[in-house]
């Protein structure tokens, strides 16, 4: 009885998971691949990406209930969340924000579950440095461009960066260059156009990186690990509603209200995850 309580304990937490990372994959500003990192479940996706054929039945079916998650997030809950993200836009983001913020400690905790070696800061360090001034630079300089087969291979790409490397949310690189709206459009209606040449993007991404991402974590994992947060705070900095917390005293409040609530969440769905994992 006790294997089955977990059992449904694993599933129902693997799909709300991937519930979030579908919904973060889509939505602006936000990165998949941060919550993947968030959730405790980035090496093994890396692991199962750089050698699907020989980690498949290790790896697929304990991230069955996430992919399954994944999938209702990017196709239904998206929808909600991209309802309330237009109406509702900065408190949405804080609490996301939030969520991400609350899990910081967690993924210390992770990144030092092999020692902590020399180094590890200063990667970090260096890791936030080069993500944050990249992403300041795509907003400072946005370039419009017009849609074309190339293009839309290149938005595969970055479709498959954003999960490869947490902290690149393919709209944040895709919006500058006037490709996010065009490419989102195209995902949605099915359009072949722009599916076949996203699709050799992201294969061909996923081929090249992934086994590179995944020997980092076998020869250096704390520093890796420690690089990966680094990425992930430049990229939560850059989703900071800045504006809306000066516009009122209301708007502020609310926003830090949202952060609250995210951080809350993410420390009980910490403990739960930590439960759940004691148990097995």
């Amino acid at each position: 009885m006790k294997e089955n309580n977990f059992s449904i304990s694993r599933i129902i937490l693997g799909v709300f998971q991937g519930m979030l990372i579908g919904v973060g994959a889509v939505l602006p500003g936000i990165s998949g691949g941060v919550l993947c990192v968030v959730f405790g479940i980035y090496k093994p996706v890396m692991e199962l990406l750089s050698d699907p054929f020989r980690k498949f039945k290790s790896h697929v079916p304990p991230l069955l209930p996430v992919i399954a998650g994944g999938a209702i997030g990017f196709l239904g809950v998206a929808n909600i969340l991209a309802f309330f993200l237009e109406t509702y836009p900065e408190p949405s983001v804080c609490l996301f924000i939030g969520l991400i913020t609350g899990m910081l400690p967690s993924l210390f905790r992770e990144a030092n579950e092999k020692g902590h070696p020399k180094g590890c800061w200063p990667v970090l360090i260096l890791a936030f440095a080069i993500v944050l001034a990249l992403l300041i630079g795509l907003n400072v300089f946005s370039i419009t461009i017009t849609p074309s087969f190339g293009w839309y291979v290149f938005c595969g790409f970055c479709l498959a960066l954003s999960v490869i490397a947490p902290g690149m949310s393919f709209s944040t690189l895709l919006m500058p260059l006037g490709l996010y709206t065009p490419f989102v459009d195209g995902l949605g209606s099915l359009n072949l156009s722009i599916l076949v040449p996203a699709g050799i993007g992201a294969l061909a991404t996923v081929i090249c990186l992934a086994k590179v991402i995944d020997m980092l974590f076998d020869r250096y994992y704390a520093h890796a690990f420690h690089g990966i947060i680094g990425i992930v705070i430049a990229a939560t900095i850059m989703i900071i509603p800045f504006n809306s917390f000066t516009a009122s005293l209301g708007s502020a409040v609310v926003n830090i209200i949202c952060i609250a609530v995210g951080i809350v969440a993410a420390l009980i769905l910490d403990k739960f995850n930590a439960s759940v994992s004691k148990e097995e």
